[in-house]
């Protein structure tokens, strides 16, 4: 069953529509044959199809097929061997087939029933069957193409390659002089005429001629030219092609008597008004294929009314309206080449002739009713929805030839044990299966023990959620983050779904992450895929871009960085602790690293052993407060300390003291001294050439001294100095005595 859009297509004969390969003909046949009775019903239930006509095939193709004008019998011609069957639809069987010497090109019926017919064979031979059997063949002198029959006159119409229509009288028994096809716009005779059509409606013959586009029109009367339509070829045409001629392969008339179907060679259907020489609708099939049958679908219509037209190529079948032509209301696209197509009148059955042993049979229900002899299909077309179908090769295994070897069945290519299809073989399983085992004894325990292990991975995975990897190359910390993201999502849809389902209150809808909803699909989805595969896309997180673009996840890292060294540091503070004891103070010390403890970088946190460990040098080491003394001045006080002076700096000469000093209050004022004596450093020692002393210790000109530096001096101190806390946090620094 293949459903487009409203209208339903249900296969009850031959391969379903719209498959893409077809069986292999040893299969069909094989399936044709085996089973009887029970199982047969049984496997054909299974695979949900029906075989609406028993035995509705031929041993190779199909060439044409037809149903009588009472309804009751279907004729068909295919081959091989050349034969004609007909089927009894009151029975749903096969009657009886006639072989014939060649192969059918096509055939009428004379009569309301089977019993009298025409046949046009591929030797140039035509042939007229009666109940007997073969009751008469004659010659006509070129390759036929079609063949139509006249009522009135009892006139046979032959078309055939050349400009002659040969003409044949059954009630005289002998040929009449043929019509003679000619074009007066086109210098180059007319090769061949490919279709024949009498109008039901007036009895106007038409013909369709091969390569120069146009459609003849004569009259049975007077056997004359009453009118040449010409195609459109310059539209009909494909853009480049080199080909410039466009045949009509296919004709078909309307009951009204004024409409005309016309197929190309180029795919294309015109539908025309006898009245108008202007197509009033286009269809392209879209293949580029010859049209091989036009026919208008009349009566017993229900979804779409009257005026639908059937055309069709090899390769498919497309059913649309007149009046929108663009639109197509059924297609079918059978699963082997066709050959024919007909519609059963004013039903909705369809019969086709292909390439392959079993002939197709398609019931569209919104087409028309099913035909009286087939009205079951009413009822079934529901059941047959709901049937699953088997696979056509479940008793069979397609093996490439390197695996032949390996089973050591390649001695057997060119029997009916292995059967060639595509690039290998189908060997029965049974077959398979043996020469399996013989090859590797071992292989049934290997498939236990690996159905055995993938079990218990299986209740593994139910028992510990192992953590999923994305599996990609490059941005595997985005992919993890787009991963916990969907986890996230989904575990509130599947929360929110719980409480729906607890409690159904309406406009009760649970609040989702939207970021999260963000990252679903964004592994899968293939505008993406680069960024998860092509090393171009890698993000570097060390970028200055990276930084500025998320300062957040910097901040995060570097604060995991200063966590991870704090507790490395933390085992060694101990032994820097016992470094302070023995009194190594130097800058360059050992006794603990820089980047130990920051208590910048831990804003209100304390590292408690280290200040301990102050304590205990605070407390061991003794340290002598030495008064701070001015240099500089006169008078007694000039020695003195800022607590032993009573009055402040001298007084200036010719100035009255001023109240601070005469309050108790003192002055201090710093005098740079150019001397050695104020200076207060021995003679001899500590003095050089052409520098000048001042203040506290503050020195002016001279040379630097020429002294190599140590590695310490060098690099600077790498390490913090114990026992000292910075001016910031107004501690006391431990001065060295």
């Amino acid at each position: 069953m293949t459903d487009f859009g409203d209208v339903k297509v249900y296969t009850v004969n031959g391969a379903a529509a719209g498959s893409s390969s077809s069986l292999p003909d040893w299969l069909t046949r094989k399936r044709a044959v085996k089973g009887k009775g029970r199982k047969r019903a049984i496997r054909e239930q299974v695979e949900g199809t029906i075989e609406l006509i028993q035995g509705f095939e031929f041993p190779e193709a199909s060439n044409r097929v037809k149903t009588t004008r009472d309804g009751h019998h279907v004729i068909a011609t295919g081959t091989y061997k050349p034969q004609v069957r007909v089927w009894d639809l009151d029975q749903l069987s096969l009657k009886f087939e006639r072989h014939t010497d060649a192969e059918n090109v096509d055939f009428v019926t004379l009569s309301d029933d089977w019993t009298k017919s025409i046949h046009l064979q591929n030797d140039r031979t035509a042939e007229l069957h009666t109940q007997g059997g073969l009751h008469y063949r004659t010659r006509i002198p070129r390759f036929g193409r079609s063949l139509a029959y006249h009522f009135p006159s009892c006139d046979t119409y032959f078309t055939a390659s050349g400009n002659e229509v040969y003409r044949l009288n059954l009630e005289l028994g002998r040929f009449m002089t043929p019509l003679v096809l000619e074009d007066e716009h086109d210098e180059d005779p007319i090769s061949g005429v490919n279709v024949v059509d009498i109008n039901p409606a007036h009895q106007l013959l038409a013909f369709g001629v091969e390569g120069n586009g146009t459609v003849q029109f004569w009259d049975p009367r007077s056997r004359t030219n009453v009118g040449i339509l010409r195609l459109p070829t310059s539209r009909l045409l494909p853009t480049g092609s080199l080909d410039a001629s466009v045949s009509v392969t296919a004709l078909s008339s309307r009951a009204d008597g004024l409409s005309y179907a016309v197929g190309t060679s180029t795919g294309h259907t015109l539908l025309y008004d006898i009245r108008s020489p202007r197509a009033f609708a286009t269809k392209d099939q879209g293949y580029g294929l010859p049209v091989s049958h036009v026919a208008w679908i009349e009566g017993g219509s229900r979804m779409a009314g009257d005026g639908l037209v059937l055309s069709a190529d090899k390769k498919v079948i497309k059913i649309w309206d007149r009046n929108s032509p663009a639109t197509n209301f059924a297609s079918i696209t059978p699963a082997m080449d066709l050959n024919d197509v007909h519609h059963v009148p004013g039903s909705g059955l369809l019969l086709t002739a292909n390439e392959g042993i079993q002939m197709g049979s398609f019931f569209i229900p919104q087409l028309g009713p099913a035909p009286r002899w087939a009205s079951f299909l009413e009822n079934i077309t529901e059941e047959m929805e709901d049937q699953t179908a088997r696979s056509a090769y479940e008793d069979y295994k397609f093996v490439e030839r390197s695996e032949l070897r390996v089973l050591g069945l390649d001695h057997l290519v060119g029997t009916p044990a292995l059967r060639p299809y595509m690039h290998g073989y189908f060997v029965a399983l049974q077959l398979y299966d043996a020469a399996r085992l013989i090859a590797n004894p071992y292989v049934h325990a290997e498939q236990r023990e690996r159905a055995i292990r993938d079990k218990m991975e299986k209740q593994a995975e139910t028992r510990i959620r192992a953590r999923k990897e994305p599996g990609v190359k490059v941005n595997k910390a985005l992919a993890e983050r787009v991963m916990r993201e969907q986890e996230k999502a989904q575990k509130l849809e599947e929360r929110r779904r719980a409480r729906k389902a607890e409690k159904p209150v309406e406009g009760d809808v649970m609040e989702v992450d939207e970021a999260a909803e963000g990252g679903v699909g964004l592994l899968s989805d293939p505008r993406f895929s680069k960024v998860f595969e092509d090393p171009a896309f890698a993000i570097d997180v060390n970028s200055t871009e990276y930084a500025m673009l998320n300062p957040s996840s910097v901040a995060q890292k570097s604060k995991r960085r200063t966590n991870d060294s704090d507790e490395s540091a933390s085992g060694s503070e101990e032994e820097d602790a016992a470094s302070d004891d023995d009194g190594a103070s130097s800058d360059s010390s050992g006794a603990g690293e820089l980047s130990k403890w920051d208590p910048r970088a831990h804003p209100g946190q304390r590292n408690v052993r280290a200040d301990e460990a102050y304590a205990r040098n605070r407390r061991q080491t003794k340290v002598k407060m030495v008064p701070l003394k001015v240099r500089g001045g006169t008078g007694p006080d000039r020695d003195a300390s800022f607590g032993q002076r009573k009055s402040g700096a001298p007084q200036r000469r010719g100035r009255a003291p001023r109240d601070d000093a005469m309050d108790g209050g003192m002055e201090v004022s710093w005098v740079p001294s150019t001397t050695a004596a104020d200076d207060g450093a021995p003679k001899g020692k500590g003095r050089r050439k052409g520098v000048e002393t001042f203040g506290a210790g503050m020195e002016r000109g001279g040379e630097e001294e020429d002294r190599t530096l140590s590695e310490s001096e060098k690099k600077g101190r790498s390490y913090r100095r114990k026992g000292v806390r910075s001016g910031s946090k107004g501690a006391f620094r431990r001065m060295q005595g």
